[in-house]
């Protein structure tokens, strides 16, 4: 993994004029590179926010609606950038509201430091005002945390040497999120530390003290690479089981010209999309819950398993004893706990991705080419016989059309995808095929809804010029919606395509599928609006609910809505043309399920097609 930033060419690295805790940690953050920060103010960090307003023309500073909002913006920096996205919220209530957003980021192993401000040192533990213990509430789910305390906050000697200790602390954060397996610090600052003012000079570029981690880059011993280049040479059925860990170590360059050298076919997690082209003949793109037929059956026959940066998850593997059962193992991953935890490898490899697959190409040469093309008929028959599709609905707007049609408009402009969590996030997945990676943005492990509208947000502000794009569920956008104030506000042209079921999507397919069809909470809608259908294809509504395009013209943004499929194109270009952040609200039948489907524990033989 990348090593801890070098410090910005124009902040000096030490520092003489009188500055509050707050401007140093301000400071401090922009020495690590940091660009942005997605902070919203309170009492416990008012402090921060003045030094933030003093020193915005080294950080931008963007106000989202709600601290949630905030710490998935700043992950949509994370997942499309090289750098490291901050969130800042005050004690209490707004340390509380960025959990979410912490855990969300530990599951998906993404990099993010998120500042906490809390109350002053003299009255931590007595239940102050917005006082929460936010370093034990977060122990599960950081990778590391700090707070900046004095040892004895009415000692001037003790709270100097915690003015100084600041930019060490930030610098050793940074470093800790993005190095090894990447993921979530929190730094939580009272706020007595905050404004007391700092006496002498303070160095911004400290040696940092990590004693205990040792992140390093593991060395891949050249016994394992003959090792694995022999398993594949033997190979009859090989195929590559790609994750998240190869986009997070930068290694898609090296898989592909691997991929490509060998010929095996890959297939990805929903972690992984964009780590291999999605649209070259090679790619089965994803495997698992909702993952393509013949992904699920080339996993199922493989005789070698070449899995790099993944974890083995449960939505991929379904019920475990029956994964891969036939073939052999080979792990590669930088966390030593992965090993064996859901799946015993044959050859384990600890290291980072990108290193042993620049080791492995370097060794692997043509006489160590599996002899597959019967695999590959194989593979390709079962390809032929279950594609990804989706029925015509005659006038009616599918939302796998709708994704399908988005895609052929938008790919070439090789745009940033966000989505939220749901049948629309799943669909997406199948059929928006990315060629580059840190262009998917997915709450994977945690699934969370309200994910997509802040991530593309994060991803706008990082990326300017580009087109970043929400494709989102009536569900899911619900959960973050007052962050189209901040598009707005802040100038972010994100455009939002919003599949609008009336429906929680996702769990009505799981009632169709296992409860009978039974109704318990689904309906988005008011309990006495007639107008949905319970029977029949393709059922739309004479009203919905509620009204997005008044909504989303009520924070200012732009707006239309569409049902029919022959007027879909038109309005979707029309979007995609507009200079500002957009909301398009889509109409779609409630009905269609996410398939295939393997059941919850269930293996690839229950795999649903119908």
């Amino acid at each position: 993994m990348p090593q801890a930033p070098a410090p910005a060419a124009t902040q000096p690295q030490t520092q003489k004029q009188a500055l509050t805790g707050a401007d140093i940690l301000v400071l401090a953050l922009v020495q690590q590179g940091a660009e942005f920060v997605f902070a919203y103010p309170g009492g416990a960090s008012m402090p921060l926010h003045q030094a933030l307003r003093l020193h915005r023309e080294k950080i931008r500073t963007i106000l989202p609606r709600h601290e949630q909002g905030g710490g998935f913006a700043a992950q949509g920096v994370s997942r499309t950038s090289e750098s490291v996205g901050v969130c800042m919220a005050t004690s209490g209530p707004g340390a509380t509201n960025l959990v979410t957003a912490i855990a969300d980021a530990k599951m998906d192993s993404i990099p993010l430091i998120a500042v906490t401000g809390q109350v002053a040192q003299a009255v931590i533990g007595s239940d102050a005002f917005q006082e929460t213990p936010i370093v034990e509430i977060c122990r599960g789910i950081t990778k590391h945390h700090y707070m900046i305390t004095a040892e004895d906050w009415r000692n001037p000697e003790d709270v100097q040497a915690a003015l100084r200790e600041i930019p060490r602390i930030v610098k050793e954060a940074f470093y800790v999120a993005k190095t090894g397996r990447p993921g979530p610090v929190l730094i939580d600052f009272p706020r007595n530390i905050q404004i007391s003012v700092l006496e002498g000079e303070i160095d911004f570029d400290p040696p940092m003290h990590l004693p205990g981690y040792h992140p390093e880059r593991k060395h891949v011993a050249n016994e394992q690479v003959k090792q694995v280049i022999a398993a594949i040479k033997r190979s009859k059925k090989p195929i590559l089981y790609v994750g998240g860990g190869v986009i997070n170590s930068n290694a898609a360059e090296e898989l592909t010209a691997f991929a490509k050298k060998s010929n095996i076919p890959v297939t990805m997690t929903v972690m992984g999309l964009g780590s291999f082209p999605g649209d070259d003949p090679q790619s089965l793109h994803m495997l698992g819950m909702h993952g393509t037929v013949y992904s699920n059956y080339a996993i199922n026959e493989a005789d070698l398993l070449l899995a790099f940066g993944v974890r083995f998850d449960d939505r991929v593997t379904g019920k475990l004893d029956e994964f891969a059962k036939h073939g052999k193992i080979v792990h590669v991953d930088i966390d030593p706990s992965e090993m064996h935890k859901n799946k015993e490898a044959h050859i384990p490899i600890v290291a980072d991705v990108k290193v042993f697959l620049e080791k492995l190409n370097a060794a692997f040469t043509d006489a160590d080419k599996p002899q597959i093309d019967e695999w590959w008929q194989q593979i390709n028959a079962w390809r032929d016989k279950f594609p990804l599709k989706y029925n015509d609905a005659g006038d009616f707007i599918l939302q796998q059309y709708a994704i399908d049609e988005l895609c052929r408009q938008t790919k070439a402009l090789n745009p940033y995808v966000a989505v939220g969590v749901g049948q629309h996030q799943m669909w997406a997945a199948q059929f928006y095929k990315f060629n580059k990676p840190k262009h998917w943005l997915s709450s994977s492990g945690l699934g969370t809804m309200g994910f997509g509208l802040p991530a593309a947000m994060g991803a706008q502000a990082a990326h300017p010029g580009e087109l970043c794009i929400d494709i989102d569920g009536d569900g899911s956008i619900l959960m973050n919606i007052q962050e189209l104030a901040t598009l707005k506000c802040e100038k972010l042209p994100v455009k939002v395509l919003l599949l609008n079921n009336q429906h929680l999507g996702m769990v009505v397919q799981w009632e169709d599928r296992f409860m009978s069809g039974k109704r318990a909470h689904t309906y988005l809608g008011p309990i006495d609006h007639p107008e949905w259908l319970g029977e029949g294809k393709g059922d739309h509504y004479a009203e919905t609910y509620p009204n997005f395009v008044e909504i989303a013209r009520g924070f200012g943004l732009q707006a239309k809505q569409v049902r029919s499929k022959a007027e879909y194109p038109k309005a979707l270009a029309e979007m995609l043309a507009s200079e500002g952040p957009y909301l398009l609200d889509v109409l779609c039948p409630y009905q269609e399920h996410v398939l295939p489907m393997i059941p919850g524990g269930k293996t690839v033989r229950d795999i649903i097609t119908e």
